[in-house]
């Protein structure tokens, strides 16, 4: 009896000890999943361009959307999740500027990662995205497009390359700017 005793309190202890620290770590990282950083500042990003990743989800509001189908026009995907403080700032933003948009060879496409379904669902009706938004819930796609923080945006051209990328939360001017120089003149 007595060296059951022990062994238990040889694996109960290390156990124990492995999720203290783990719970440890979801508090000290205020919730944030590890692998993805939040950011606060407006940037741009270098990168190479070239094609743009292929990118087929399952949207929020049903049906689905693949990169392919959009060709021709610009897109700029928005990588964000509803408990990330910087895509919260920037929401109205997107939106507006979507709905200035409209009509002309644009897509913007919302790309929710680290995220639960009724919790996206409730960020899209706040902030009246009307934009198509889908949820990635594998990561295969944030992966595939090398997103390292969020809100993170990819500009892909009318030929499907992706030529801009920018992180943090972005302003209305700056968006127009971006948006005007890839539709061209007289757009």
């Amino acid at each position: 009896m007595r060296g059951r005793g022990w062994g238990f309190a040889i694996t109960a202890v290390p156990v124990a000890a492995l999720i203290a620290l783990m719970a440890w770590a979801l508090t000290q990282s205020g919730g944030n999943p590890g692998g993805i950083g939040v950011n606060d500042e407006f940037g741009e990003v270098s990168i190479t361009s070239g094609p743009a990743p292929p990118l087929s989800l399952p949207l929020v509001n049903g049906g689905s959307i693949d990169l392919a189908e959009l060709r021709g026009k610009v897109v700029m995907i928005d990588f964000w999740s509803s408990w990330c403080p910087p895509c919260i700032e920037e929401a109205p933003v997107l939106a507006e500027v979507y709905r200035e948009y409209a009509g002309q060879e644009l897509e913007f496409l919302g790309v929710a990662i680290w995220d639960e379904a009724d919790d996206i669902d409730r960020y899209i009706r706040q902030f009246d995205l009307s934009y198509p938004n889908g949820l990635d819930a594998r990561g295969a796609v944030a992966i595939n497009y090398g997103v390292r923080g969020i809100p993170e945006k990819y500009f892909i051209d009318r030929e499907g390359q992706l030529v801009r990328k920018f992180s943090g939360p972005v302003s209305a001017e700056e968006l127009r700017a971006i948006i005007d120089a890839m539709l061209g003149p007289g757009s």
